[in-house]
């Protein structure tokens, strides 16, 4: 399935944004030295924007996961949702800020089988959760849980799952273009 409407609000920049998006975006740009074409789409609701920020930096800050699991959550996510962008730019911060080995990267990206167990029993419990909607069986649960995982880790992904809901339908409804940063990692489904 294609995403074909595009949402017609301009997009939110540092130039034109309201009261409520303006200091979420002038943050973004301090943090990062540039405001991501995503953000100025989020932010024409900028509650969606706000809360996006906060969600992602609650599940990088105490999830609980390492940096490339926590990458490996939210490429499994944004794989199954056929988000583009994200896929892209999670792929960049995969390689170049959580060191998440190559083969696994890859195998995410191209919908194959994870060589690492751990990060496979991670990715398949993410996978879990999205299809059901958050009503995994017993014998999901204690695969997940023997792979090493806790189970408030099961809840952590509940967060990554609002989060990259947030961005994905987001991108989906806005399709922004992809930022240099991130071109070099570009993903289609």
């Amino acid at each position: 399935m294609t995403a074909d409407y595009r949402l017609q609000l301009p997009p939110q920049t540092l130039e034109n944004a309201d009261a409520k998006a303006r200091p979420l975006l002038e943050k973004a740009n301090a943090k990062l030295g540039f405001v991501p074409n995503m953000y100025k789409g989020m932010a024409k609701a900028p509650g969606v924007l706000d809360t996006y920020l906060h969600g992602y930096e609650l599940f990088r800050e105490d999830s609980g996961f390492t940096p490339p699991e926590q990458e490996v959550v939210f490429l499994t996510i944004s794989q199954l949702n056929g988000c583009s962008y994200c896929m892209s730019a999670h792929s960049m911060l995969a390689e170049k800020m959580s060191q998440v080995p190559a083969d696994v990267l890859e195998a995410i990206r191209e919908d194959r089988e994870i060589p690492d167990s751990r990060l496979a029993a991670l990715s398949e419990f993410t996978g879990v959760m999205f299809d059901t909607r958050g009503m995994p069986n017993r014998e999901d649960v204690t695969a997940f849980l023997d792979a090493g995982f806790e189970e408030q880790h099961v809840l952590q992904i509940v967060l990554a799952l609002a989060v990259k809901t947030l961005s994905n339908y987001s991108n989906h409804l806005n399709h922004p273009e992809l930022d240099e940063a991130f071109a070099g990692h570009a993903w289609k489904k």
